[in-house]
């Protein structure tokens, strides 16, 4: 069986308490934190370094001119309003990463920018494309003009983050409002999974020209996530209480489409009878209890989505998830870590980074498929993309190396003969 979906949903996560680093709330609001003393860089953390990098001057973060490089808060936000002022000289160029990771490289791309730019300078004069101009979420969502000073003066500014609807006021005025599962290009999505992370560090990325941040404060978001409760927009794949809506895995796809009707009702009886016997619904989570290599499928099938899914295995343990049917997204204990295309063998295979957590814990995975490309996020880390590219991962077909992969196909769970639990099986259905 197959069937669209549209769904829309904010990510979640948990949050925690501010690190010592930050100081007393501000006088007037309730709930803020400062994350900059006023005097000095503690708390932050300076990468990449390019000429003179990052400064305190006038009880202000200064970007040096033809300095720069990613300059970190230490401390991860979930959901968050941050709110700050800045100043611009004459062309200046810079950008504020929100749920970043520490990376030296583009925050566009592995978490967000959000763009601090002089967009009225000539040297940009029929230059910038839509999502360049200020406040914009940089290549993915643009932002209105207007409400940007002249330069030399400061300009008040509020990110707010909630789930996945982002909004930005300038000085007063809403610049951007934006639902980041109303983005639905397939090229923009896999060229920013960054954008889906649930937390991250804040912070500054200079592009060589001078910039002033000052007055820089955080108010958490709190969020929870009930078990097996989909997000808003997700639908959930796993009650928490039983199997219903997965069954025993019949052959492969290729031997499927060879069968009857008449014959493929018959073995997935038989298949069924194996299923209860390997998987049962322990503690609200899917758990394989069985000696037998034997998947558990999706009733329905799918075509482009993002799945989120919370896995647990143990040391020596070994499992995947197979995508539209075709293996698959490694899960395992080896060194390399998981998340890689295991069956590819001339696309990427291995993850970029191993982002696991000790045997035992739990782990989540943010597995995007979009026609033959494949990004995946293994505890909000980024472990599978075309990092030349900029783009997602090619999944091969297993089952028949001269084809594409499938357009459409079930998600399996599969086990080798040890224990492997799995929750939060949330998917939503990208156009």
């Amino acid at each position: 069986m197959k069937r669209f979906l549209k769904l829309i949903l904010p990510g979640v996560a948990s949050v925690g308490l501010l690190t010592s680093c930050a100081t007393l709330e501000p006088a007037g609001e309730s709930g803020f934190v400062s994350l900059f003393d006023g005097k000095s860089l503690d708390g932050w953390t300076l990468l990449a370094q390019k000429g003179g990098g990052y400064a305190v001057e006038d009880g202000a973060i200064v970007c040096s001119q033809g300095g720069g490089g990613n300059l970190f808060y230490d401390r991860e936000f979930s959901d968050f309003v941050l709110r700050l002022e800045f100043k611009l000289k004459p062309g200046s160029n810079n950008g504020i990463a929100i749920r970043s990771p520490k990376v030296a490289g583009s925050v566009a791309y592995h978490g967000m920018e959000i763009q601090t730019l002089d967009h009225f300078h000539e040297r940009y004069a029929g230059k910038l494309k839509p999502y360049q101009y200020h406040g914009s979420i940089y290549g993915v969502v643009p932002a209105s003009t207007g409400a940007l000073k002249p330069t030399g003066q400061w300009n008040q500014q509020e990110i707010r983050c909630h789930g996945r609807r982002i909004t930005i006021r300038l000085n007063g005025t809403l610049i951007l409002d934006a639902h980041l599962n109303d983005v639905i290009d397939h090229e923009t999505i896999l060229a920013h999974p960054g954008m889906l992370r649930e937390r991250g560090h804040v912070g500054f990325l200079g592009h060589n020209d001078w910039v002033a941040y000052r007055n820089i404060r955080v108010k958490e978001l709190p969020k929870a996530r009930v078990d097996n409760l989909a997000p808003e927009g997700f639908k959930s794949l796993f009650n928490g209480r039983n199997l219903a809506g997965w069954q025993g895995l019949v052959e492969n796809p290729p031997a499927r489409e060879k069968m009857s009707i008449t014959e493929w009702a018959e073995k997935q009886v038989l298949a069924d009878e194996v299923m209860r016997t390997n998987w049962v619904v322990l503690d609200e989570t899917i758990t394989h209890i069985g000696k037998e290599f034997h998947n558990l499928t999706s009733d329905l099938e799918y075509g482009n989505f993002e799945l989120q899914v919370d896995w647990k295995i143990y040391q020596g343990g070994d499992s995947g998830i197979y995508l539209r049917g075709s293996p698959q997204v490694n899960i395992w204990t080896e060194q390399s870590g998981s998340g890689g295309l295991y069956n590819n063998k001339q696309n990427l295979n291995t993850p970029l980074k191993r982002a696991d957590r000790f045997p035992g814990s739990w782990n989540r995975f943010r597995i995007v498929m979009l026609g033959d490309k494949v990004t995946v996020q293994l505890n909000d880390d980024l472990v599978v993309w075309d990092t030349k590219k900029r783009t997602g991962v090619t999944m091969e077909n297993y089952w028949d190396r001269d084809k594409p992969i499938y357009d459409w196909g079930p998600i399996e769970l599969q086990a080798h003969r040890n224990p492997v639990h799995f929750k939060n099986i949330f998917i939503r259905e990208i156009p």
